[in-house]
């Protein structure tokens, strides 16, 4: 569990940080996955994926 402080920080525990293999001064998004759940994920994780992915891309009617 983590708190929010008034600037809407947060600490990443040390063992999500070790999973994800995130440094000090690494970017970070939060991402919403098709079931609805927000997911942490470092930047260039997203990158990759985004650089790699080969399939068209998918039109949303949102």
């Amino acid at each position: 569990m983590v708190s929010v402080t008034s600037k809407f920080q947060v600490t990443i525990p040390r063992e999500v940080r070790e999973d994800l293999n995130i440094q000090a001064g690494d970017r970070v998004v939060f991402v919403k996955d098709a079931s609805g759940l927000w997911v942490l994920k470092p930047l260039q994780d997203l990158m990759d994926v985004m650089l790699d992915d080969t399939s068209p891309p998918r039109r949303t009617n949102k």
